[in-house]
């Protein structure tokens, strides 16, 4: 997949010269795909991102007097509602302290430079497809002076032998979970604790990476406290699953949060006010947090009708991956280019209300030619019926064929 969250590929797309310049034939402005998304009747996934800044607004106000006192002051530099969640994430997840960061990027910063410092050893075990490789433009090396080393590059988490047997130290063994770009990828609950007790083996402290740690419960079978009791620390974003505005939270010992909250203000994350984020955080913590069961749930029934309806609509080559998916994502891929698969998905929206893709991209691990959606089951697609899905791609697989004919040389 591409290295940007959606919204960004978006903006780079829109961006992109062409033959015509920005708004060319292939290139698709963003502004049509939203309005597309927002207007559907009916979607697998409404991403909190979709609404205008008005209804932004309108829902943080709604909920926010049944999730503080909205009497109180204002928070500053951290204090106030930003303290109440800081409070309710440590005791979500089970850990002694937590503090709020403005970006999971700038979270596990602190985290991993602090563990260096403590450990000794400035390397960072890790996936190349996590995102501090991917999406940070180098920033473990260039702003922390750590260093990076992969026990695995196959497209899952590394086994408890590829650990105990790497060749190389390393102080920091980081994990995402899951594993985003290789599909949103989980190893088993044995799995994990194994790949844990290898890295304690060799003295090197664990650190998740939880950015999506939220709907990873169902898959392993364990409570959140459960599953951070593994981990010397962990980091979650209130964004991505929980559908916040922004920030992120470190979770561990009361030390090394107070080490973190240095090193954040250091990094410039020491912000005056940040209530909007905290009041969305906690309000998704309210609202989507115990529904996220039920989505992992009904992605599994969506995954399945998918490849039943690529295989009955007599499609060829496609890969629902994993299937079944390990949370409420998971990633579709199919041998046409990128543009003409998310032509077709903005059409379909457009003509007939039902939006069941959005962004495709090349798949960077495939050959030429392949592309890849990521598809997000939440509250607005439980309703949809594994014949509901199946109706929805054979509309979305006829456009796809006009497209492929229009793009044809005459």
């Amino acid at each position: 997949m591409a290295d940007m969250n959606e919204q960004a590929r978006d903006e780079a797309a829109d961006e992109t010269p062409g033959p015509d310049g920005p708004q060319d034939a292939g290139h698709f402005p963003r502004i049509r795909r939203i309005t597309a998304w927002q207007r559907a009747e009916r979607t697998l996934w409404r991403a909190p991102m979709d609404r205008s800044l008005g209804e932004q607004l309108a829902v943080l106000a709604a909920d926010a007097g049944t999730l503080t006192d909205l009497g109180q002051p204002a928070d500053i530099y951290g204090d106030g509602v930003v303290a109440e969640l800081e409070q309710r994430i440590a005791e979500v997840l089970g850990k002694e302290a937590v503090a709020f960061f403005p970006t999971g990027t700038m979270a596990q910063q602190a985290a991993l430079r602090s563990w260096a410092g403590r450990t000794g050893n400035p390397a960072v075990a890790l996936h190349p497809l996590a995102h501090p490789e991917m999406y940070e433009r180098g920033a473990l090396s260039v702003v922390s002076g750590l260093r990076t080393v992969h026990p695995t590059s196959e497209p899952r988490l590394p086994t408890a032998d590829e650990i105990r047997d790497f060749e190389e130290p390393f102080g920091t063994l980081m994990l995402e979970l899951p594993l985003r770009d290789a599909g949103f990828v989980l190893p088993t609950w044995e799995e994990l604790e194994a790949v844990v007790a290898a890295a304690r083996e060799r003295d090197a402290v664990v650190h998740f990476d939880g950015a999506r740690l939220w709907e990873c419960a169902t898959h392993f079978g364990r409570e959140l406290p459960e599953i951070t009791a593994l981990a010397d620390s962990v980091y979650v974003s209130f964004y991505k699953t929980l559908g916040g505005i922004s920030g992120a939270a470190l979770a561990g010992s009361a030390s090394l949060i107070e080490e973190a909250r240095t090193w954040r203000h250091r990094y410039g994350g020491q912000l005056f006010q940040q209530f909007p984020a905290a009041l969305s955080a906690l309000s998704g913590l309210e609202r989507e947090l115990p529904r996220l069961p039920s989505y992992v749930a009904h992605a599994r029934v969506v995954a399945q009708a998918l490849s039943e309806g690529f295989a009955e609509a007599g499609a060829g080559w496609f890969r629902v991956h994993p299937d079944p998916p390990h949370t409420h994502q998971f990633q579709v891929w199919l041998p046409y280019p990128d543009d003409i698969l998310t032509e077709a998905s903005v059409r379909l929206a457009e003509e007939t209300g039902t939006a069941l893709f959005r962004m495709w991209q090349p798949a960077g691990a495939g050959p030429p030619g392949i592309s890849c959606t990521e598809v997000t089951v939440t509250e607005s697609g439980l309703t949809w019926t594994a014949a509901d899905v199946k109706a929805a791609l054979g509309g979305f697989l006829k456009l796809v064929a006009e497209q492929e004919r229009l793009a044809r040389p005459e």
